[in-house]
């Protein structure tokens, strides 16, 4: 192609660039190939931003020049799109990797950028001025325009209908640059939120789970419902709606869910301040770097945290009764929640891992607080039990726990009833700061041959219940030596209390 579009502005970045894109530069230049770099960097450069995600134009085989690239750099090569002749080349580093996705110029560059999702996306820059150091931006929708004004706009009206997933994009993009949302574009989404269903699950779990990770994600909930996108991705969620919840509860179920994530948020935010909360919220040595690593499907503790927050309580609506005096009850709902997270993060296609974990998490959401009398502390025993039952996510469930106290409580929130639920939380962290693998059997202070011999019993369920409650004896260091262990499982024979 010979096509020589004229610029429209002259950007010269603070940022530097990449040396993998300086290298593609030389690679399209001598082959004589036309490219450009185009949507999110250019927008993110023009925000004073640093790009950290690069897409290239380019008018070839973008799919045959990204495994060229590949075999060049040491990278690895995935196809996104053949039909579109899309691909991403990942290219290592010593710190985090640098993704490069390739798209195929098909008829010229202002054509291709006309066909894109939203205006502050549709701007490139030829590569060439981009490695000089001064970005020729192309912008022929008004996307500079649309960045001074902050606002997400469509460029055209049927963007949606062509890709429904851009909606989820488009709350995503208005969370992470705090943009608002054009009001065309809100009623374009409104229009066609029913068309979401029709997407690939894994591509609305991805933008689901990105725009959680952003700050605001309970505003960014609440934007998605009043667009229409919440119904349709989680339509489990409608049935929260105006679902009333006893008097200790500021919000009905619905508002529950959606604050929740607000405060799943906020009492993870590492900065301490004066208020209520961040200042008495008990926290753990490593909290940060904890949250922040990965859970499942590309997101962090924290971002996990968020959405289990939102559907925590799903199971309330199907479990409530209404006794004669006229209270509410929820019983069993955390177990109804956990099977309905399931099915939720199922249709999502989200991993096994992050399901187990969520499902987990609701089903032990209320425990941290029910494992003592009121105005009492947990025992060791207790403590070590619950990070034996909940396992990888004991010390999340504990945060999940107070982000649903919050929630209840809401702008009721009382100094006492925060310092109670920090003393226990304070307490259970001091007691048990990471869960202690129950003893395996076997590797204890006696096993199942010992039982066996000791006691006259055949092998079976009875020898394994022993074992078991010696080892939580053990591991708690009530017991210390061969002889206790033995004593105690006599003890416990002669008592009855190994049945099942």
């Amino acid at each position: 192609m010979n096509t020589q579009p004229t610029s429209d502005h002259v950007h010269r970045p603070s940022h530097g660039i990449p040396e993998i894109v300086l290298e593609i530069e030389g690679m399209t230049a001598a082959r004589g190939v036309e490219a450009y770099l185009v949507g999110g960097a250019v927008r993110d450069s023009l925000l004073g931003r640093t790009p950290k995600e690069y897409d290239i134009a380019v008018a070839t085989d973008a799919s045959a020049f990204a495994k060229l690239l590949a075999d060049q750099a040491g990278g690895h090569f995935v196809s996104l799109d053949t039909e579109r002749d899309t691909a991403r080349v990942v290219i290592p580093s010593e710190t985090d990797p640098v993704a490069i996705d390739f798209t195929h110029i098909s008829d010229d560059i202002h054509s291709d950028l006309g066909r894109r999702d939203f205006t502050i996306n549709a701007m490139a820059a030829r590569l060439d001025g981009v490695a000089g150091g001064e970005w020729d931006v192309i912008d022929p929708c008004g996307g500079r325009h649309d960045l001074g004004r902050g606002e997400v706009r469509a460029v055209k009206d049927d963007v949606f209908r062509l890709d429904a997933v851009r909606m989820m994009r488009a709350v995503r993009i208005a969370a992470a640059l705090r943009f608002s949302l054009n009001s065309d574009t809100a009623a374009s989404v409104q229009r066609d939120s029913n068309q979401l269903t029709n997407s690939a699950p894994e591509r609305i779990r991805e933008e689901l789970l990105k725009t959680l990770a952003e700050s605001g994600a309970r505003d960014s909930i609440r934007l998605m419902d009043r667009l229409g996108l919440l119904s349709q991705v989680i339509p489990e969620i409608d049935q929260a709606r105006d679902v009333a919840q006893p008097k200790e509860h500021h919000w009905d179920v619905f508002n529950h869910l959606v604050e929740t994530v607000g405060f799943a948020e906020s009492i993870l935010d590492d900065r301490e301040g004066d208020d209520l909360v961040s200042s008495m919220l008990p926290r753990f040595d490593g909290m940060r770097e904890y949250f922040a690593s990965e859970a499942t499907d590309g997101a962090s503790r924290s971002t996990l945290l968020r959405f289990t927050g939102l559907i925590h309580d799903i199971g309330k609506p199907a479990s409530k009764t209404l006794e004669p005096s006229g209270r509410i009850r929820f019983f069993g709902h955390n177990e109804v929640g956990a099977e309905m997270a399931g099915t939720i993060m199922g249709r999502l296609r989200f991993g096994r891992r992050g399901i187990r974990m969520v499902k987990t998490m609701i089903q032990h959401h209320l425990r941290p607080m029910q494992m003592a009398a009121t105005g009492k502390l947990p025992t060791k025993r207790a403590v070590y039990r619950y990070f034996r039952d909940v396992g990888d996510p004991a010390l999340d469930t504990l945060y999940l726990n107070v982000a649903d106290f919050l929630a209840a409580r809401g702008p009721e929130l009382t100094e006492e009833g925060m310092a109670e639920v920090s003393s226990v939380i304070s307490h259970i962290l001091k007691t048990e700061y990471r869960p202690e693998p129950a003893v395996p059997v076997g590797k204890g202070l006696i096993d199942g041959n010992d039982v066996m011999n000791e006691f006259g019993l055949e092998s079976g369920p009875e020898v394994g219940r022993v074992l078991s409650a010696v080892a939580s004896a053990e591991a708690i260091g009530t017991l210390n030596t061969k002889e206790e262990a033995l004593t105690m499982a006599r003890e416990l024979l002669e008592s009855g209390g190994v049945s099942a």
